[in-house]
């Protein structure tokens, strides 16, 4: 989609958007450091300020997508950090263990699950209006990883609860508003309840030149979501089950393994009252030097 249709369609977007949100309601890269990510600072106190502006998707009009992964530290002292399969809509086998876990009536079960749940990001480009803790990412396009928090902030100012609350776009160039994200620090975890989206303006004071050249530095978000970037189930299993040790042959594990005789597709794993979303964008790369110093 060119700069031009992008301008003529504006206010044509949010219906899809809100559709995209909704059905997320119902790829991460290979590499752990990755320079086209903006990560907010936050000082000592862990509380931090920025401001962004989140931009808009480009061929389908869809300008995020979400995936999930899997972070824990098994019986073994080896470390399970993986992107989930049902990502992309596939059976993953870290799911299945947790949903059997889950269902068997046990409440150190239920524990295991809890410690092994998947953990939901959305990912989008970004445009970093004001980093006063880090000025020379201002006027930069960054990919942005967030949690549920944020999307539903984001979905609530597409979609108002009430009558005299105007619908906005916040991923419009033009009609959009930028994000005053808020960071504290509450009982040793992040807190964004504070941010908000300011009033509707355009962005870079409607500048079409400068407006166009932002267009044309967004990064391609299919790759997390891309089949290709996903480790086969077969590997994934095999490692988890390395990293469970002995846990991996015990009755819960073994039983879905019976179960998955009987049945060759498993279903993709359902949301569960086991499964909580992280609002720590930092979560795969802390996991990953956690797993680094063993």
């Amino acid at each position: 989609m060119s700069f031009e249709t992008l301008k003529r369609n504006r206010g044509s977007n949010i219906s899809k958007i809100i559709k995209a949100a909704e059905a997320t309601n119902s790829g991460e890269t290979k590499s752990y450091v990755d320079d086209r990510i903006w990560k907010p600072t936050v000082d000592k106190a862990g509380n931090g300020y920025a401001v962004i502006r989140f931009l808009p998707g480009t061929e389908e009009n869809i300008p995020f997508v979400r995936y999930w992964d899997h972070g824990f530290k098994g019986p073994t002292g080896q470390w399970y950090i993986e992107n989930s399969l049902t990502s992309i809509g596939q059976p993953d086998p870290v799911g299945e263990l947790n949903s059997r876990l889950w269902n068997s009536g046990i409440e150190s079960d239920k524990d295991r699950a809890r410690t092994q749940k998947r953990r939901l990001h959305y990912v989008t480009n970004i445009y970093v209006v004001s980093d006063p803790s880090a000025p020379q990412n201002e006027g930069k396009v960054f990919l942005y990883k967030f949690g549920k928090k944020i999307f539903d902030k984001i979905y609530d100012l597409m979609n108002p609860a009430f009558a005299d609350e105007t619908p906005i776009d916040p991923f419009d160039f033009w009609e959009g508003a930028d994000f005053k994200l808020k960071i504290r620090n509450v009982e040793g975890y992040r807190n964004y309840d504070k941010s908000e989206f300011s009033s509707a303006a355009p962005l870079l004071n409607s500048d079409e030149a400068k407006l166009e050249e932002v267009y044309g530095k967004m990064h391609d978000l299919s790759e997390f979501t891309n089949p290709k970037n996903y480790k086969p189930y077969d590997e994934l299993k095999a490692k988890l089950m390395r990293v469970l040790g002995e846990q991996a042959t015990a009755g819960a594990y073994t039983v879905k393994e019976e179960i998955k005789l009987n049945n060759p597709e498993p279903a993709v794993e359902p949301v569960t009252a086991a499964e909580m979303s992280s609002e720590d964008e930092d979560t795969l790369s802390y996991f990953s030097k956690l797993a680094k110093q063993d």
